[in-house]
């Protein structure tokens, strides 16, 4: 891993009762003390971008297990490293991100209702923080998080069992959980209904966040974390995996579809802070379970659905004409200013019925 050479945080760990406010519900501090966190850089200080560590931190959309096609349930092994990792937000502008797995977000994790998961957490010796995971699919102290906690070049494994459907949020969830977040660790759990789930041509795995750094958006750069700007909710980047743009024929063009197939699109905010109204420019949400509530009935025909931050949603769409679905956060300032889009690639024939973009005289 390449080390920063301009030191960003000052880590310390003190005394219980010190430091950072715990979070009742999503963190611990029993048997492992408090972790303080304090910005030491300087807005308006950058230094050059650093080496990257990795070429593309966004994940990749389609890479999520398949279908879950068995009727009984079963031990589901997950292993998951924390990783802390020099990458691009853009072209010339770097960020030293936490990640589950070296992704944003971090790998999508497929159960079924009655599964036992068999989970170990592993903090990559390189790193230089303690990392946890707390799993909004699990009924147990902190979500997890309090048996997961470790230090760096430790592995710490629990199980549990999953017995309600829905699609959940996992992320770090130490003191100062908000800048881990913040800084990429997060992902998100299916939990399929015990008869499956209704069968789509593709499905899609997207995650928002927002950075908080010293630099402008677009500024050149290396960019340390701006512990200010994350108290007032002012981001500098608002993004869907992970970088400026990175998902569509602009950049990875992994989200691809034929006129005439449909999409199953799951969708998760870490946050740490702000609401995502998720929207599909050039269609329409066919079916929409809120907060992912696969056992509810879905909401049809839905042009924007919020999602709350440390919440997600599985969305369904189609497309009949081609051209790109382009899928944004209807706060439309993030979208224009701070990169927040992902696009859907659709190929095929136009259906002039539906869309004529050159109607023939009258």
């Amino acid at each position: 891993m390449q080390a920063s050479t301009s030191a960003f945080v000052l880590v310390a760990f003190v005394g219980e009762g010190v430091g950072a406010v715990a979070v009742a519900g999503c963190l611990s501090t029993t048997n492992t003390g408090q972790i303080s966190v304090d910005s030491v850089a300087t807005p308006g200080s950058l230094t050059g971008a650093l080496p990257v560590d990795v070429d593309r931190i966004a994940a990749d959309p389609t890479a999520i297990p398949g279908p879950i096609m068995r009727t009984t349930p079963e031990t589901v092994v997950v292993e998951l490293e924390t990783r802390e990792l020099v990458a691009e937000v853009e072209p010339g502008v770097t960020f030293t991100y936490m990640t589950f797995d070296n992704q944003i977000p971090g790998p999508f994790i497929r159960t079924r209702v009655g599964d036992t998961v068999d989970l170990t957490v592993t903090n990559h010796p390189d790193n230089s923080m303690p990392h946890n995971i707390d799993l909004h699919s699990v009924r147990g102290p902190g979500g997890g998080a309090e048996d997961t906690m470790v230090m760096p070049g430790e592995t710490k494994r629990i199980t549990f069992k999953v017995t309600y459907p829905g699609l959940f949020v996992y992320h770090c969830a130490v003191p100062n959980l908000d800048y881990h977040i913040s800084a990429g660790m997060f992902g998100a759990i299916l939990v399929e209904p015990e008869e499956g789930l209704p069968p789509v041509d593709h499905e899609f795995y997207l995650g928002q966040h927002e950075l908080y750094t010293t630099g402008e958006t677009g500024e050149q750069g290396h960019h340390e974390f701006d512990f200010e700007a994350m108290a007032r909710e002012d981001a500098t980047y608002v993004l869907i995996n992970g970088e400026k743009y990175a998902i569509g024929p602009q950049g990875y063009n992994d989200m691809q579809m034929t006129v005439g197939e449909t999409a199953r699109v799951y969708f998760a905010v870490g946050g740490p802070n702000l609401l995502s109204s998720f929207h599909p420019i050039g269609s329409v949400w066919d079916e929409v379970y809120p907060q992912g509530a696969i056992g509810s009935d879905p909401h049809r025909f839905v042009q924007t659905t919020p999602v709350l931050p440390g919440s997600a949603v599985i969305a369904i769409l189609s497309a009949p004409v081609p051209g790109p679905i382009k899928l944004v956060d209807h706060a439309l300032s993030r979208v224009a200013r701070k990169g927040c889009l992902a696009a859907i690639d659709v190929q095929g024939e136009e259906d002039p019925e539906i869309y004529d973009p050159e109607p023939a005289q009258g």
